[in-house]
């Protein structure tokens, strides 16, 4: 088991590298200079020039990116080329604004997900599972953005439950936070629990199949108790790899439903930043949810190793 964590440990630092090296050099690619999208059109030739001199624009990008690399390794992640502040200070806020909502989301989703997805293995053929199944494909089907516009109508605008922008800065509390949060965070839950759902439920059937779970059944033991004794603990291994999946998906859909509810997250930074090529921010936000990313596998695949023993023991 040790070699298997110090395998994926190596795995992980090589992906941040080659990820921070293949985004360095695709936001070099991108359309416009620079110096010329934080000055403006109207600013002079020799102005350009002393800017992209600061900021070692005329440098080869091979040196560039050795050079931000040296200072990453040394824990500076540098100054943001537009706000002109450390990037920690540009980010801090944001990234802490998505993590809230991210858990809230996760929250909705756990419950939820796990819940519906044992209710379809046990009522697998009736038409509570063929309603529940044919919500799902819905819901994996429709982009996030469309369920976040959908959401934002029905909830907001024809029914006015919550508040159609996620001005989280505003909020007075907890609460408050919570309940600004709540469309957004419903509609990263709506594909997410969907996802969870489709895939969960068939491992759930194999389980409810199993030979010690008739057996439960066969003693007379009560449905709840054989599904919270015997079926659970069991379905905890695909519902862990089924979350690391989902948090996958959390990264890469949580911009574009900032964008809709005006969130002021990780998301819309990354947007903003790439917009002016803003490589310290792009580069710090993208091994955060990279990071993220692999954490959240590696977490999955060591606690289903440790669920299972048989998994890594050598007998």
């Amino acid at each position: 088991m040790r070699r298997q964590i110090a395998t994926q440990l190596a795995l992980s630092v090589i992906s941040l590298f080659l990820v921070s090296a293949l985004v360095f050099w695709l936001v070099d690619k991108l359309p416009g200079d620079t110096a010329e999208l934080v000055l403006g059109q109207n600013a002079t030739e020799e102005a350009v020039a002393v800017l992209r001199e600061r900021l070692r624009l005329d440098m080869p990008l091979s040196q560039r990116y050795g050079l931000w690399l040296g200072d990453m390794l040394r824990g500076d992640l540098g100054d943001s080329i537009v706000a002109g502040r450390p990037v920690i200070d540009v980010i801090g806020p944001r990234l802490a604004n998505s993590f809230a909502l991210a858990l809230l989301a996760l929250a909705i989703y756990v419950p939820v997900g796990l819940g519906l997805a044992l209710v379809t293995a046990v009522n697998r053929g009736r038409p509570l599972d063929t309603g529940i199944s044919l919500v799902v494909l819905i819901g994996m089907s429709v982009p996030e953005f469309v369920i976040a516009i959908f959401l934002m109508i029905g909830l907001a605008v024809v029914v006015p439950v919550f508040p159609p922008l996620a001005l989280i800065d505003q909020a007075s509390g907890f609460w408050d936070t919570i309940y600004m949060l709540m469309l957004p965070a419903l509609s990263l839950c709506v594909v997410m629990t969907a996802y969870a759902i489709r895939l969960m439920r068939e491992s759930l059937i194999q389980i409810l199949d199993s030979d010690y779970v008739r057996m439960a059944e066969l003693k007379g033991l009560p449905p709840r108790r054989v599904l919270l004794r015997h079926v659970l603990p069991s379905a905890l291994g695909p519902a862990l790899s089924v979350t690391a999946t989902n948090v996958a998906y959390l990264i890469g859909s949580v911009v574009l439903v900032e964008m809709v509810f005006n969130f002021p997250g990780i998301g819309r930074q990354l947007i903003e930043s790439l917009v002016y090529k803003d490589f310290p921010v792009v580069q710090a936000i993208s091994l955060i949810l990279c990071s993220i990313y692999i954490l959240a596998n590696l977490v999955a695949e060591m606690a289903i190793l440790l669920l299972n023993p048989r998994l890594w023991s050598p007998t």
